[in-house]
């Protein structure tokens, strides 16, 4: 079973998210290693996420591990991050042909039960009862994408909602969905005042 998780997780790469996906139901991120330092849009969105959710980063027990978390910590408030910390251990992930630069393990190479330990302490119940997601047909339906007016309402949307205003269609919905779902925006709609689908 999956430990559900509020907070959303960020991690270094895909193979990291790809082994906790199996072991959380969570909102889980990566930084693309180091990209983080040149992605503002990334850096926005965790601001938002921090303030709105929390952060449980968990990065590889190594100097670019160690790199990557001071570099969160510089952009987001201290007591909106919770700092997880994986065991240095010796050794080599089954896909590599040659250990670590450390010689360490990563997040991906970690034993799937000792991961569990690490996150069970912050597990929930269950995610929010009345949560429900805006689905791609409606956000086409009102105006978001597909339409010569796209652009300007997305920018519109991304400004009432406290977004960056450069994300594409896919990122802002992904967003809005991490954020508060349909409720976050149809609110926003409604201070818009762009027609609804049953308008």
């Amino acid at each position: 079973m999956k430990i559900k998780l509020n907070q959303v997780v960020l991690v270094e790469g895909k193979y990291d998210k790809i082994k906790l996906s199996s072991l959380l139901d969570a909102t889980i991120l990566t930084t693309d290693g180091f990209g983080i330092f040149k992605e503002a849009e990334k850096r926005a969105l965790l601001r938002r996420l921090a303030a709105e959710r929390g952060i449980i980063v968990v990065t590889d027990s190594d100097g670019a591990g160690r790199v990557i978390r001071g570099h969160i910590a510089s952009i987001l408030p201290k007591e909106q991050v919770v700092n997880l910390y994986i065991p240095k251990i010796k050794g080599k992930e089954a896909r590599k042909t040659a250990p670590s630069k450390e010689g360490t393990l990563g997040v991906e190479g970690m034993d799937a039960d000792l991961l569990r330990s690490l996150f069970a302490p912050y597990a929930v119940e269950s995610k929010r009862a009345d949560y429900v997601p805006v689905d791609r047909w409606r956000y086409y339906e009102d105006g978001f994408t597909g339409g010569p007016n796209s652009s300007r309402l997305r920018a519109d949307l991304a400004k009432l909602l406290d977004l960056p205003d450069d994300l594409s269609a896919n990122a802002q919905l992904t967003a809005i969905n991490l954020l508060g779902g349909l409720p976050l925006y149809e609110n926003a709609l409604a201070r818009m005042d762009v027609p609804s689908e049953e308008a």
